[in-house]
């Protein structure tokens, strides 16, 4: 899977680059090689919000894309929240196609004899 990390309003260094393909390295092994994971950090100048870091991941698989954003204080625990959020789209996608297969050949087994 390729992983693409962007910054918007953030320096992205070679550490955070690092922790994002740490933390999203599970669902590159879920997912096809041919795959592609865009990562976009961003950060609220604003000091009114709070939440001011900002992570977005856009996951292209095989006709489907999957989003996760996340926001949060810093940026560690964002990348964390998206990352987790992609990891359940991901076994749901799965579990579909899954499901999506396996009654099509229960189906055509039905109707063969």
């Amino acid at each position: 899977m390729r992983i693409g990390v962007k910054g918007r309003n953030f320096e992205v260094t070679d550490e955070v680059r690092e922790k994002v393909q740490k933390r999203f390295e599970k669902i590159g092994r879920q997912v096809s090689e041919l795959a592609t994971l865009d990562v976009e950090l961003s950060e609220e100048k604003n000091p009114s919000i709070q939440d001011g870091c900002i992570a977005e991941a856009n996951l292209k698989v095989k006709g489907t894309t999957l989003r996760a954003k996340a926001r949060s204080n810093n940026m560690s625990t964002a990348v964390s929240d998206a990352a987790d959020e992609l990891t359940r789209q991901v076994k749901k996608h799965r579990d579909k196609r899954r499901d999506r297969r396996a009654g099509s050949r229960v189906q055509g087994q039905a109707a063969s004899p």
